[in-house]
């Protein structure tokens, strides 16, 4: 909103504090407001398997990255360390999540998916397929993809993010 109560063609407002993007404009929280409306369909799966979403996204970056160290896992799975290290200790309590020292660097600890975990994915993969395809039919799968595309270019030209994001 300008100083007369107007706002820019883009809804953004001049003021004090500067040019700012009306927050329905604004590319972080549209971004988190999406995330928000696509896991509010993904958290009952979840919860019925006594997961967390960070939990999900470690067993799903084991299962198809194989074994890594904690430091490898905790940026591709956009967890902050001191996070994944608690959930590492209730996933391996869990039996979902096996551990072993690196033999070439005892400091480094390896973590790669259990068998039992495995089997939980294959439990709930056929949910999760479920679920988007209620997405495709909702949003079209065409837009989907395309909408992953853009996203992907987004990143690329951005750069991965250094420290993850705390859930």
């Amino acid at each position: 909103m300008n100083p007369d109560g107007s706002t820019d063609d883009d809804g953004s407002r001049t003021g004090a504090a500067g040019h700012l993007r009306a927050t329905r404009r604004s590319l972080p929280i549209a971004l988190l407001r999406a995330r928000e409306s696509v896991m509010a369909h993904f958290r009952p799966m979840l919860t019925r398997h006594d997961l967390t979403e960070q939990q999900w996204r470690v067993m799903r970056v084991l299962a198809e990255d194989g074994e890594l160290d904690a430091t490898q896992l905790a940026a591709r799975a956009l967890i902050l360390a001191p996070s994944l290290t608690r959930m590492i200790r209730l996933l391996e309590r869990r039996g979902l999540i096996l551990l072993r020292k690196d033999t070439e660097d005892g400091r480094r600890t390896l973590v790669r998916i259990a068998p039992e975990g495995l089997a939980l994915i294959d439990r709930i993969s056929p949910e999760s397929a479920a679920i988007y395809r209620m997405l495709e039919d909702r949003c079209g799968g065409p837009e989907l993809d395309e909408l992953m595309d853009r996203l992907e270019r987004l990143i690329g030209h951005l750069g991965q993010p250094e420290a993850p994001p705390e859930d």
